[in-house]
């Protein structure tokens, strides 16, 4: 277990350190040292969807990205939030939106990508839309297969990063089902079509692997010196009538109960805006949130766009439309260009102001910048990458205490991130931020267990624990 000693910042090898940076980390830490509050409870599991693998209903699709049921509901019963509205700016596949509505809170989200929107929306239509009858044809299609009899295929959308992923047999069998359940009503397509999407990954040569998509020596298109094996892929038939078994399985007691959903007293709406947090955020009203519970993307070059290309493309994204995406989304990948805030809200110049004169950052940037310069860096686009994070992020946490009740209560999931040799305190620089922006910090708390940074900074500056916080601050 850490103790709080471990929480000072660490001291760089001598070939990187930057004295200007470790002093001025040195006295933001001091500034923040008795809020950074050790809890047990928030080991990685919990703060990361391997705890929803075997929770019903969560485990339908893996959304690798998201945090567990369980961390909303142990910060609600921490801070005794039973009621009210309730905001996540960045819903992904809704864990937020669900467990905050199970316990009595009205819930609002805001997701860019398809792939998190198709997952709220099926999961919204078997709560609030399915009927005894579709769930009945969902079982016979579990049992009966009848896309194997089809004589109707649908071709299935490809784009330049998805081209060969599948064995032929397995893409022919994919539009087989696809061409199948076309004659089917909505509800029942869209819950086939999103059992569809939860296999793709077990059927296909991929692996998602945070910056990109890992391939199979099986498949055309080897990535890499090393040869990767992703070990058994599984037959269409296989994976995906084990996946209509399993969501089956977790409405099976409702069903039998006369609703798939028994209906709870405490239970709170659900609104889904689809978009980008920078352009919908603007637009809600003021003061009218009393919590917001977040894990916005890290700021570690994981590109969303890339990871789940095969259920962007299914879903019908293009080419074109991948790559407008990319820039839509907070800037968290080398391939982001800058946004022009100002122009997006007049409003945000505080915002900018506040990261302006945020002076760990600034230095940081600096250093980046000549790195950049000493060809230092395995990418020249890291630079504009954390500079555009933070200041997007700015404009996203003024949007947040606006939207806010007066001492409503707002929790951030983040990691610390490192870049050629310097550690990026993202906790304690967007507590700063935040703080200028009127927020009270109220805790940083932190996981007992920090993480490592990647392999390729320990081979070249050693290794550097790097801590990953839940944020609790208050709108006073």
């Amino acid at each position: 277990m850490l103790d709080f000693q471990q929480l000072e910042p660490q001291t760089p090898n001598h070939q990187t350190q930057n004295i200007e940076i470790e002093h001025l980390n040195t006295q933001l830490y001091q500034n923040f040292a008795n809020k950074f509050c050790i809890e047990d409870v928030l080991n990685r599991k919990i703060v990361s969807f391997q705890a929803n693998k075997l929770k019903p209903i969560y485990r339908w699709y893996k959304y690798k990205e998201a945090f567990s049921a369980s961390l909303v509901e142990y910060l609600l019963d921490k801070y005794i939030i039973e009621s009210g509205e309730i905001l996540d700016p960045f819903a992904g596949s809704g864990t937020t939106l669900f467990a905050a509505s199970n316990i009595g809170l009205n819930a609002d989200g805001i997701e860019l990508l398809s792939i998190g929107k198709e997952i709220i929306n099926t999961r919204l239509i078997l709560e609030q839309e399915f009927t005894a009858d579709d769930f009945t044809k969902i079982l016979y299609w579990s049992k009966n297969c009848p896309w194997e009899k089809s004589k109707t295929k649908q071709t299935i959308q490809e784009i330049k990063i998805t081209t060969g992923a599948y064995p032929q047999e397995t893409l022919n069998e994919i539009q087989k089902y696809i061409g199948a359940y076309q004659d089917e009503n909505c509800r029942i397509k869209q819950v086939l079509q999103f059992a569809l999407l939860c296999v793709l990954e077990a059927i296909s040569y991929t692996r998602k692997d945070g910056q990109y998509l890992r391939w199979d020596y099986r498949s055309s298109r080897q990535q890499g010196n090393i040869p990767f094996n992703k070990g058994k892929i599984l037959s269409f038939k296989q994976a995906i009538s084990l996946k209509i078994t399993e969501i089956l399985a977790d409405i099976q007691i409702g069903s039998q109960q006369g609703e798939l959903f028994p209906s709870k007293t405490k239970q709170g709406g659900i609104r889904l805006f689809t978009g980008s947090s920078l352009d919908i955020m603007p637009q809600l009203p003021n003061s009218y949130y009393d919590v917001i519970l977040t894990s916005p993307p890290y700021c570690n070059r994981y590109d969303y766009t890339r990871t789940y290309a095969l259920e962007l493309a299914l879903l019908g994204v293009g080419q074109e439309e991948i790559v407008n995406l990319r820039q839509q989304m907070l800037s968290c990948t080398v391939e982001n260009r800058p946004k022009d805030l100002l122009a997006i809200n007049s409003q945000w110049s505080n915002a900018i102001l506040a990261t302006d004169q945020q002076k760990l950052l600034q230095a940081i940037l600096q250093y980046l910048e000549e790195q950049k310069l000493q060809k230092q860096l395995n990418n020249n686009g890291i630079p504009r990458m954390v500079k555009g994070y933070f200041y997007e992020m700015a404009c996203i946490i003024y949007e947040c205490y606006r939207v806010m009740k007066p001492q409503g209560l707002m929790f951030m999931i983040n990691d610390n991130v490192r870049y050629a040799g310097v550690s990026i305190s993202v906790d304690m620089i967007l507590s700063n931020i935040a703080e200028y922006l009127g927020f009270k910090v109220e805790n940083i708390l932190v996981l007992p267990n920090t993480k490592g940074n990647s392999s390729q900074q320990m081979g070249i500056h050693g290794r550097d624990a790097l801590r990953k916080c839940v944020y609790v601050w208050r709108k006073v």
